[in-house]
């Protein structure tokens, strides 16, 4: 995300905007950003803590939204909508439901 700073409160509002449409489409469940203050740690089974991350995810910036879509088409609209508010390619993941749940 490359905003420059006089426009980030801009970019905010925009995001906060599709937020507020998911929440009214129903579709909204979780979201939030990560702290880049507290470093990231990596636990063992045996509660064995190692401070840093996969090598893969040493990249990973910003936050996350988690919706609940009725299909991957409509979750593709939504990504979309977020990318045109906060200026930046969104990625788009899928859970793996456990039927146990």
């Amino acid at each position: 995300m490359q905003v420059p700073l006089g426009e980030l409160h801009e970019v905010a509002d925009a995001a906060h905007a599709v937020i507020r449409e998911m929440r009214d489409a129903g579709v909204y469940v979780f979201g939030g950003g990560i702290d880049e203050s507290v470093p990231p740690v990596l636990v063992a089974a045996d509660e064995t803590v190692s401070e840093g991350t996969y090598p893969e995810t040493a990249l990973l910036d910003g936050g996350f939204t988690v919706i609940e879509a009725a299909s991957r088409e409509d979750a593709v609209r939504w990504a979309a909508k977020t990318a045109a508010a906060c200026r930046c390619t969104q990625e788009l993941r899928e859970f793996q439901y456990d039927p146990l749940v």
